[in-house]
């Protein structure tokens, strides 16, 4: 990891894309209605001919019964439980839109359960939710099947719960171990909480469980996050999430009660990276790519090796690429060439469901280039490796003309050590794939029209 330079990580401490799709989220527009995603929906339905392919899905669980300070998610702080069951029926209304539009016992092959809190939801509301997807859907065997967890809302009754409703995976958000960090971000949780909850899961039989970190957090330093660290390999979950903190109070409401002045300085955040990175390799990690990391056993790894990674809302996944139908409150979804997003207020996505029209405010239907750029760019997130003879066989274009000023400027990224550029393709090297946001960003045809970038995060 020597190569892994506090000079070269400062060099990319940039603001760019996850790439969890493309183009991104901000290039939505309101111009995209219910019509066009009904007109997805029957494409995809006549495309079928008589073979289904899998879904994935993503329910949105807004709830929280506390704020955690650093987070930027679409929430509703409540400790009014009683509204969870009000929206379990929207939910209801709006899975009943969806099997109308693409007929009942569609395959399913990835769920995800995200918020917000999903274990806000008690135990009947979960088995209501998971009955309603069954009878909707149909669930493929050795399918991906997650939810995420808050620590502090789940014991081993719960998590056994879990199990028996078919969830596979889990994924607990930690963020850091040490009381003081947990002070200044609102979070309480014990490490030993923790600690007993993994030990559950795996009794029970949990395929994989996952560890969320952020770095940069207030009152975080180097050392404090090394001990962080050194209780994580102790923990050895099977896969680790490891995430820059991005303050920006100004577009996120809860971050203004962050003192500023307690976060950590860029030297010190560079830091924490260069040594999560030792620690967890040292531990014997893998390093998926961006802020992954998973054992060598594990499914996200074993992916990884053989070339099967591929890349959608929710990070990197063992699931072949497919379209996403998008549940609940700002939810996203991608059928076929396009992207739609749900209202982000539980007011207008309950307003549109009572008319009884699909929750969609904006969304996108993609341009050939789009899509062209869209294989590209996930060609590199995923694999590291761009094939030329694919590209042109796939799109029936000349790669290097239509990338010639794309390739031009890779030939920095080559002098730095991160790419190796050939007559049929391009290669990601060991180096390289620390920083594949960075080689990915040359693709984005928006993103190299748009110098305002500081909307995204860091890409290391």
């Amino acid at each position: 990891m020597s190569f892994l330079t506090p000079e070269l990580l400062t060099r990319f401490d940039v603001p760019g894309p996850r790439y969890t799709s493309y183009p991104t989220a901000d290039r939505f527009v309101e111009a995209f209605t219910q019509a066009d995603c009904l007109q997805a929906l029957a494409q995809r339905r006549q495309g079928l001919g008589g073979k289904a392919w899998p879904l994935s899905i993503y329910v949105h669980i807004p709830f929280c019964e506390s704020l955690c300070y650093y987070c930027a998610c679409n929430k509703i702080i409540t400790k009014h439980h009683e509204r969870a069951a009000s929206y379990l029926r929207y939910l209801a209304r709006e899975v009943a839109l969806y099997t109308d539009a693409i007929g009942m016992g569609q395959s399913v092959s990835q769920v995800h359960l995200g918020g917000g809190t999903p274990t806000f939801l008690n135990d009947d509301e979960l088995r209501e939710l998971m009955a309603l997807l069954k009878r909707s859907f149909t669930f493929v065997a050795g399918g991906e099947y997650s939810v995420e967890v808050d620590p502090r809302t789940v014991d081993e009754k719960r998590l056994a719960l879990l199990f028996e409703l078919g969830f596979n995976r889990l994924s607990f958000g930690v963020q850091d171990f040490d009381p003081e960090v947990q002070k200044a971000v609102h979070r309480i949780q014990p490490a030993e909480q923790v600690f007993s909850l993994v030990a559950s899961a795996r009794s029970l039989g949990f395929e994989s469980v996952n560890v969320d970190l952020i770095y940069g957090l207030p009152r975080q330093t180097p050392e404090s996050f090394d001990r962080t660290l050194a209780q994580i390999n102790a923990l050895r979950p099977d896969r680790i999430a490891l995430y820059a903190y991005a303050h920006l109070p100004e577009r996120f409401k809860p971050q203004r009660r962050i003192v500023a002045a307690e976060l950590p300085g860029a030297s010190s955040k560079i830091a924490m990276l260069s040594r999560s990175m030792d620690a967890f390799m040292e531990a014997g990690y893998v390093y998926v790519g961006m802020d992954h990391f998973a054992l060598p056993e594990d499914a996200l790894a074993v992916a990884k090796r053989q070339g099967r990674l591929h890349r959608n809302f929710q990070g990197y996944s063992t699931q072949p690429d497919c379209d996403l139908i998008g549940l609940g409150v700002s939810a996203i979804g991608r059928i076929g060439a396009t992207y739609s997003q749900n209202a982000k207020t539980m007011e207008e996505y309950v307003d549109m469901l009572d008319q009884g029209e699909f929750p969609v405010v904006r969304g996108l239907s993609l341009s050939r280039d789009d899509l062209i750029r869209r294989a590209v760019i996930m060609a590199i997130m995923c694999q590291g490796h761009l094939e030329y003879a694919a590209v042109q066989e796939a799109w029936l274009i000349d790669v290097k003309t239509y990338f010639a000023t794309e390739i031009e400027k890779l030939k920095d990224l080559q002098t730095q050590g991160l790419v190796e550029l050939t007559d049929s393709g391009i290669q990601v090297t060991p180096m390289g794939w620390y920083f594949v946001r960075g080689v990915a960003m040359v693709f984005d045809r928006y993103l190299q029209a748009d110098r305002n970038r500081t909307r995204f995060s860091k890409i290391i």
